[in-house]
């Protein structure tokens, strides 16, 4: 009997609190880590203040000490990052560390920041419509709050490429936030976390309620202003990461949105990959965006996280969650770990053979499933027209998920790997762990030619910009284009990231956070 694996993946179980506050399962969301545990719904995706779960479970009285001096750092970003590196969970770095400044400088900021409350925008039913007041700005948006736009904290727009520590810096902002910002439930004006790509989601989900709203009550009415008083109830900060725009309808919504919240005294934090002027680079009616940019210029602070430390180079003690090639030896491990963690889940040691979920309407069959532990085929989750909505349902309802019989894919498996790679991004956006078995080592899944990403010029600079070796991964000519091939090698540094024992690992300390 193999029994160190199954030891090392013991390690890699979910945190026991897993869910939050019952949203509809129509929203898409994300629900991301955070310092503190926390029950993820069913059904819910968005990380929100509104929503936390004070059901913890007790630590062992060994690391009980420890633990309240984490707790204690939560203060503010400076302190909690030099916890953290005295902690040795983050290495120093004096670039960084002026970062973290640029957080404390917000920190400060917000500290004695009352916005007041949410006041309703009336507005006029005869308006005009949607595309009349998109890029406009309605004369009433300042007025009908307590704050002028000109009064709310500068936001912070954070940028730099793979590996430079954004979402750990807004996960550290976000858990240190002043105390006015904790839950609307415990009197405070809320904060809100997500990731971008299920921000949008919701507000087009919203968008297109209020207006069959307005519309049965005969008004022709722009739903964007009551979208945006939604969100700001929800919480007054507001944390997107990985901040993108690749499509018309984000860039012709997003001046208008932003400009609302921030009439509600909604102050805004962003990390994405690009400066803002290479946002939306050559899309369709670029120039109708300009505004939303120039908007994002003037109103955030706006850094570029570029340090020159690149901190997924950094060597770490890798876990075996990876596992080739599929033999029968391999497929009677992946059964040992699936029964070995199972029988320990802290949801639901059952485990259910054909359970179906449902997904935007329609149902998902998981092969094998515990209370939070799922078993699926590559087939399962890739060999249907499922989408990152879908995904990011089933990494937020299971903590850990397994995927057995990854092919190596071609020419011909094109759409299957880019919905493979949609699914690695919604478990890296969930925090979920992973157990993979595949025909070829994982890194070379996507290889369809022979020699290696090196002999490809292109390939090998997309590589370099993320931190990769490209003469570990084989040649590919299923993607074309820069947004297809950075997706593709983002991936890959994601796959890398996932397999490490940092990310296996959740220490008591850091699950009673």
């Amino acid at each position: 009997m193999i029994t160190r694996p199954i030891a090392v993946a013991r390690a890699a179980l979910p945190r026991p609190a897993r869910l939050v506050a019952t949203l509809s399962r129509n929203y898409a969301r994300r629900s991301l880590p955070s310092r503190r545990p926390e029950y993820r719904n069913f059904e819910k995706r968005i990380h929100t203040t509104t929503g936390r779960n004070n059901q913890h479970v007790s630590p062992p009285p060994t690391l009980s000490i420890h633990a309240a001096e984490a707790k204690a750092s939560f203060t503010d970003p400076m302190t909690r990052y030099s916890h953290l590196v005295q902690d040795k969970v983050l290495r120093a770095d004096e670039s960084q560390k002026v970062i973290i400044g640029r957080l404390q400088r917000l920190w400060e900021d917000l500290e004695h920041y009352d916005p007041g409350p949410i006041r309703d925008q009336p507005e006029s039913s005869s308006g005009g419509g949607f595309l009349s007041k998109l890029f406009g700005r309605s004369s009433s948006s300042a007025s009908s709050s307590k704050i002028s736009i000109e009064n709310v904290p500068k936001g912070l727009y954070l940028y730099g490429s793979v590996g430079t520590g954004k979402t750990m810096l807004m996960d550290l902002f976000h858990s240190t936030l002043p105390p006015q910002f904790k839950s609307t439930t415990q009197g405070g004006y809320g904060s809100t976390r997500i990731h971008f790509h299920s921000f949008m989601l919701d507000v087009l989900q919203k968008q297109h309620e209020v207006t069959l709203k307005y519309l049965k009550q005969g008004l022709n009415k722009d739903a964007i202003p009551e979208v945006a008083r939604q969100l700001a109830e929800k919480g007054r900060v507001l944390c997107f990461d990985e901040f993108q725009v690749t499509d018309i309808v984000t860039a012709m919504l997003l001046r208008q949105l932003l400009e609302r919240l921030m009439s509600h005294g909604v102050v805004c934090v962003m990390t994405s990959n690009r400066h803002p002027d290479e946002l939306y680079l050559n899309g369709i009616q670029r120039e109708s965006f300009i505004p939303a940019i120039e908007l994002i210029k003037d109103k955030f602070e706006v850094v570029d996280l570029d340090s020159g430390t690149d901190y997924r180079k950094i060597p770490r003690a890798l876990s075996k969650v990876y596992y080739s090639p599929l033999t029968p030896e391999i497929k009677q491990e992946m059964t040992k770990l699936f029964e070995s963690l199972s029988s320990t889940d802290p949801i639901s040691t059952h485990v259910v053979h054909g359970k179906t979920i449902p997904l935007w309407g329609r149902n998902l069959t998981v092969p094998e499933s515990s209370g939070s532990i799922a078993k699926f085929r590559f087939a399962d989750l890739c060999n249907k027209p499922l989408s990152s909505a879908d995904y990011l349902e089933i990494t937020g309802r299971f903590g850990t998920v397994f995927v057995e019989d990854v092919p190596k894919l071609g020419l011909g498996e094109r759409d299957q790997a880019r919905r493979f790679i949609t699914f690695i991004d919604a478990c890296y956006e969930n925090r979920t762990k992973i157990f993979i078995s595949s025909e070829v080592p994982i890194f070379q899944v996507f290889s369809d030619k022979h020699g290696s990403a090196a002999e490809d010029e292109h390939m090998k600079s997309v590589m370099e910009e993320l931190g990769l070796s490209s003469n570990e991964i084989g040649a590919s000519s299923l993607f074309s284009g820069d947004e297809e091939l950075f997706a593709f090698a983002r991936c890959v540094s994601r796959l890398n990231q996932m397999g490490t024992k940092e990310w296996s690992d959740t220490t008591w300390q850091e699950q009673q956070l």
